[in-house]
C-alpha cells in the first residue's frame, strides 16, 4: 500500500503502479442483489438454469457496472492519504468492458497514476484502472478514474 501525507503527494508519483489488490470473486447473491437495486435483470446475469443451458460454460455473468462500483473499496487496499479532506469521485474516461466476467471467477484491481494536478479544493487525480481475472489471465475491464481530493 502507498502512503501519502496530502492528496498533492500524487505530483509525485506520476507513473506508480499500485496493487495489486487481493483476488476477490462475485456470488450469484450479489449478482442478484445489484440487479434488484439497479433493475438490470437480463437473464445472462439472474437466471442461473437459463445460463445452465444457453452459456458457453454454463454460468451467469457479473454485470459491468457492479464490477466498476467496486473501485473505491479496492482502493482502500492500494493508498491511503494521511492529511486530507473529502475525497470524491469526478467520474471515470474511456471504460471498457473487455472480458465478461463470470460469477465467482476471481478478479482483482491494479492501477496506475497517470496524472496530478493542483485543484482549486485540493488535488485531481487520474489512475488508470485495470481489473484482471485470475483465469485466463486476462483483463477484463479497464477504466480511467478521476478522483478530486480534498486538503484538510
Amino acid at each position: 500500500m502507498m502512503v501519502l501525507q496530502t492528496p498533492a503527494t500524487f505530483l509525485e508519483r506520476i507513473g506508480t503502479v499500485l496493487g495489486p489488490t487481493d483476488w476477490r470473486s462475485i456470488s450469484q447473491s450479489e449478482i442478484s442483489n445489484f440487479s434488484k437495486l439497479t433493475g438490470d435483470d437480463h437473464w445472462i446475469h439472474v437466471d442461473t438454469e437459463r445460463a445452465a443451458r444457453e452459456q458457453p460454460d454454463g454460468r451467469t455473468l457479473v454485470h459491468g457496472i457492479y464490477i466498476l462500483s467496486l473501485i473505491p473499496k479496492w482502493q482502500r487496499q492500494l493508498f491511503h492519504i494521511t492529511n486530507r479532506g473529502a475525497g470524491l469521485s469526478y467520474g471515470y474516461d474511456r471504460t471498457r468492458f473487455i472480458l465478461p466476467v463470470k460469477v465467482n471467477a476471481p478478479i482483482r484491481l491494479s492501477q496506475t497514476v497517470v496524472k496530478a494536478v493542483p485543484h482549486s479544493l485540493g488535488t485531481k487525480v487520474w489512475l488508470n484502472s485495470m481489473i484482471e481475472v485470475e483465469a485466463p489471465e486476462q483483463v477484463a475491464v479497464v477504466a480511467q478514474a478521476i478522483l478530486l481530493i480534498a486538503d484538510k
